[in-house]
């Protein structure tokens, strides 16, 4: 099947899922949508998949990085608040394993391939626009905008997501309820370690899907933001 019309089925499903999602939430069960989040991921995760060409060892390894660091860093953000704060987690994320829903892994890998690939994406487009001169400095400002411009990218998302996280029941905050700093300086560094894998490792960095899913992400979450919060 050609990449092209994967990404069009891809964008479709995503769009529909998410359209879907939104009106429940907006006038439906919010809460018994709320539930379907974790299918959600998980389809939008199998997406991502099957659209990405020429799965290889190195894309597998940035993979697994995300999915199992992801997890990690909110087993101690959870359990010593060192990381992001002190929050815990509700139930509608799915099952858990010591307090951290077992889905939480797919999302950081879900926003640090999206956002890494978008600004993959971005510095291509630029790259045709320099002169020959210039194109030996491109590798590394390319390097350095994927990993700082990413994690930028990555923290703005979840800035846009925590508020309806939050009022969705996905987690809850301490004290006043108040989302802290530490967890966008936080999301900041791991996001910046995460995305170093994303550039280094060679696989396939052009994943059109990433682009339209982040896109559709994030104006999900804007649209509850403003209508929920």
């Amino acid at each position: 099947m050609l990449i092209r019309k994967k990404y069009n089925i891809a964008f479709i499903i995503s769009l529909v899922i998410h359209i879907s999602g939104l009106a429940g939430m907006l006038w439906g069960n919010r809460q018994l949508f709320a539930t379907y989040t974790p299918a959600n991921l998980l389809i939008m995760f199998l997406l991502l998949l099957w659209t990405q060409e020429k799965i290889n060892k190195p894309f597998i390894f940035f993979m697994l990085a995300c999915l199992f660091s992801g997890y990690f860093v909110e087993y101690i953000g959870v359990h010593t608040g060192l990381l992001f704060g002190n929050y815990t987690y509700g139930k509608v994320l799915g099952s858990q394993l010591s307090n951290i829903p077992l889905i939480i892994g797919i999302n950081w890998f879900i926003v640090m391939y999206c956002c890494g690939t978008v600004i993959q994406l971005v510095t291509e487009a630029l790259k045709k626009r320099l002169p020959d001169e210039q194109l030996q400095a491109y590798k590394k400002w390319s390097i350095a905008s994927v990993i700082i411009d990413g994690a930028l990218l990555a923290v703005f998302f979840d800035w846009v997501m925590e508020p309806v996280a939050v009022k969705l029941g996905f987690w809850t905050w301490a004290g006043d309820g108040s989302i802290p700093m530490l967890n966008y300086i936080s999301w900041f560094g791991v996001s910046v370690i995460l995305l170093s894998l994303f550039s280094l490792l060679p696989f396939h960095k052009k994943n059109i899907f990433a682009l339209y899913l982040l896109m559709i992400q994030l104006m999900f979450f804007l649209v509850l933001r403003t209508l929920l919060i």
